[in-house]
């Protein structure tokens, strides 16, 4: 029976490993292309400060924002606005490898997604990358310049960290050396990317605020939301909503993951949707005096772009999962979801 396995990290980062937990993380991800971990790095002090710090930002005249747009750089630093990016044509996977019921169908969309994003990049840089464009500086918000850069780093190191041990152990699943995965992502550009979706305007039930699409990247990580309205689709096609329990995080697998292990662990795919507990979270933050925009505490992990994301196997090698650069992968991906022309 597929289902998301929780896992706490403790035991293994005291130096307790147990095949127990290793097995459990693979499974989780070979049969839902998810998992949920107990961190006891994370402080979800952290989160709560920098979601009240996302809000705020939303928050601000849409003018205000589009100063930190940067569409000559692919949207890649700085803010993304509403109706920009366009989910990939998944048309083929719905019909040829969802069932058959409406209940695992994707919500039905109106092209482009309704929600902002902001890309805010941690992590090493390569000195000698051959793509400069994939590691732009980081845009700092005027009215924000004072707290900024240490609520985004504070926030996004936790989940930097979380990931990376979680790879440790996943590549143990794998039959890999504790540090393959690692490795490969050592200068990787990992990107802060809380989406910001203005549910003053988007608030009827049904409205799709991210459409159905899976993740370019390689191992995608979050807190709970505070407005709920997450789905998966696991390996079988079944439609899940997720419900991450407190104090938990929720890690989904990206297509880059799913290319070095030649399809072992899929990219997850997932969308995100107005329903009735959405409104109900509106009207908890409005009594709050909180903005009413849905932000999430997402990051994205990346392999460094010089790095081939070509199966790592032999056994898992095909014509479907070709040796490539992941920074060409990349760029590739951002044409197809409008962000790169």
């Amino acid at each position: 029976m597929e289902e998301i396995q929780i896992v706490d990290l403790a035991d293994y980062l005291s130096g307790n490993v147990k095949q127990e937990d290793v097995d459990r993380i693979y499974k989780s991800f070979r049969e839902t292309s998810a998992l949920i971990i107990r961190d006891p790095r994370v402080t979800f002090e952290t989160a709560s400060d920098f979601l009240d710090m996302m809000e705020d930002y939303y928050a601000q005249p849409t003018e205000v924002k589009m100063k930190d747009v940067h569409p000559e750089w692919s949207y890649q630093i700085g803010a993304t606005p509403e109706k920009t990016e366009r989910p990939r044509d998944n048309t083929e996977y719905i019909a040829t490898s969802l069932p058959d019921d409406i209940e695992s169908k994707p919500t039905p969309t109106k092209g482009t997604d309704p929600k902002w994003r902001f890309f805010h990049p941690v992590g090493n840089q390569n000195p000698e990358t051959k793509f400069p464009g994939l590691n732009q500086p980081n845009v700092v918000p005027e009215a924000f310049k004072d707290i900024w850069m240490e609520k985004m780093d504070s926030w996004a190191n936790n989940m930097v960290n979380a990931v990376g041990t979680v790879s440790e152990m996943l590549a143990l699943g794998l039959g890999l050396e504790k540090d393959k995965l690692t490795s490969l992502l050592k200068y990787g550009r990992h990107l802060l990317a809380p989406t910001g979706s203005d549910l003053n305007k988007y608030n009827e039930l049904g409205t799709v605020l991210a459409g159905f699409h899976f993740d370019l990247n390689f191992i995608t990580i979050h807190s709970a939301s505070r407005y709920p309205g997450l789905f998966i689709w696991l390996r079988s096609g079944k439609k899940l909503q997720v419900k991450v329990p407190k104090g938990c995080l929720l890690l989904q697998a990206g297509k880059q993951l799913e290319w070095l292990t030649g399809g072992t662990i899929m990219s997850g795919y997932h969308e995100v949707a107005v329903i009735p507990e959405t409104l109900e979270a509106v009207e908890r933050q409005k009594q709050a005096g909180r903005p009413l925009w849905r932000v999430s505490s997402t990051l994205f992990s990346h392999v460094a772009a010089d790095e081939d994301i070509g199966p790592i196997k032999e056994e898992w090698k095909s014509e479907k999962y070709p040796s490539v650069l992941c920074g060409d992968y990349v760029i590739s991906e951002l044409k197809a979801i409008n962000l790169s022309k």
